[in-house]
């Protein structure tokens, strides 16, 4: 059950609409998980700075069960991100900030209950 936030100072009209299910449908094949468990949010217009430069940014949390863990498969993850985030938001790759939180079962409710015992 991946959760997806992408924060941006780009306002929203320069965000790409639909962006949110596009990058709902990335994150699943990127994280080789459903699309039906993948939550995304995107917050446009913060006030943000990157590198020390408030020049239009963005920053991606990814948060996850089982896939988020290593450098290796993070290496892998944060290309395929870097490729669609540049290509989406049309900025550079120094423009752009990735972090992964591993998560486990027991830290994400669902129907009453949490993850570990669904």
């Amino acid at each position: 059950m991946p959760f997806i936030e992408l924060d941006t100072n780009l306002p929203a009209g320069r965000v790409p609409a639909g962006l949110e299910k596009r990058l709902c449908t990335a994150t699943a094949a990127i994280l080789g998980k459903p699309e039906d468990r993948v939550n995304v949010t995107v917050r446009p217009g913060l006030a943000m700075a990157v590198n020390g430069s408030a020049e239009p940014c963005a920053q991606l949390l990814v948060s996850s069960i089982g896939v988020v863990g290593t450098a290796e498969e993070n290496r892998g993850h944060s290309s395929r991100f870097f490729e669609f985030l540049t290509k989406e938001l049309a900025l550079g790759q120094d423009r752009i900030v990735i972090r992964f939180f591993p998560l486990e079962p027991w830290q994400i409710g669902k129907k009453g209950t949490v993850m570990t015992f669904l």
